[in-house]
């Protein structure tokens, strides 16, 4: 609790950080933050052609469910990657000025979440010519949301703070980012899975999150709140512990960096 108010008290920082982020990722770019919308877009292309008429997916209206799909990824796999090197990115204030390090991955994991918000409208556009009805379920984006952000958010206090030790992790997270995107029914749903690995997938908390956006953007229907809430409370450990680790690995960085 005493970590949440100081990071309040430093809530301008962390918003000039955000910003930053989303300023420098497209600076020089003609499209500028656009590309924020035209990137989902050309993957969703790419993917579109390998798995539904190379593969063969067999899923009704599987642009659509596709899309939803690598929005939600997109989040998470921009968030890990971008977030294990975001100290080390930001040496000069971590050795000059005092502030609560947790910021700088909590900025990169906001930032994911600004552009997951703005894919929406491109989501909602391909859901309406597709058919695809929505219901009540969509109220339940936002507790999926900040689900997901709790989750995501653990997982890069724990990386962030590692790669500043082991700077070999930044690059060995990118190999691992591509295997966990296989391992969770984005291009695919887990019926399509083989029972001999369907275990693989089963405890895949990943899994939960995505087909739960799937559940209420493309199903129309409600998420399991079983496994739901046993993600939720997952996420809420992980990000206990990921404050411990970051917490006690921070004490060094502005030796180690």
């Amino acid at each position: 609790m005493k970590k949440i108010k100081e990071i309040y008290q430093y809530r301008q920082m962390l918003e000039s950080l955000v910003l930053t982020d989303l300023r420098t990722r497209y600076k020089g770019s003609f499209l500028g933050f656009f590309w924020t919308l035209i990137n989902p877009l050309l993957m969703l292309v790419v993917y579109s052609i390998v798995f539904k008429y190379i593969v063969r997916v067999d899923i009704e209206n599987y642009t659509s469910y596709l899309f939803v799909g690598l929005i939600s990824w997109f989040l998470i796999n921009q968030a890990i990657t971008s977030s294990a090197g975001v100290v080390i990115r930001n040496a000069g204030l971590v050795k000059k000025i005092y502030f609560p390090k947790e910021i700088l991955p909590l900025s990169v994991v906001l930032g994911g979440v600004v552009n997951y918000v703005f894919s929406l409208l491109v989501l909602f556009p391909i859901l309406f010519f597709s058919k695809i009805q929505l219901g009540w379920p969509l109220l339940l984006f936002p507790v999926i949301l900040i689900i997901y952000f709790v989750f995501t958010l653990a997982l890069t206090l724990i990386f962030s703070s590692l790669n500043v030790y082991f700077r070999d992790l930044e690059h060995v997270l990118g190999i691992l980012m591509m295997v966990w995107f296989y391992l969770t029914p984005i291009v695919f749903t887990t019926s399509m899975i083989p029972k001999e690995i369907n275990f693989i997938f089963l405890y895949n908390p990943l899994r939960v999150i995505i087909e739960s956006f799937h559940d209420i953007f493309f199903y129309n229907k409600f998420p399991d709140s079983t496994e739901l809430t046993v993600v939720a409370i997952l996420s809420v450990a992980m990000l206990y512990f990921g404050l411990l680790i970051f917490k006690h690995l921070s004490r060094r960085f502005a030796e180690e960096i």
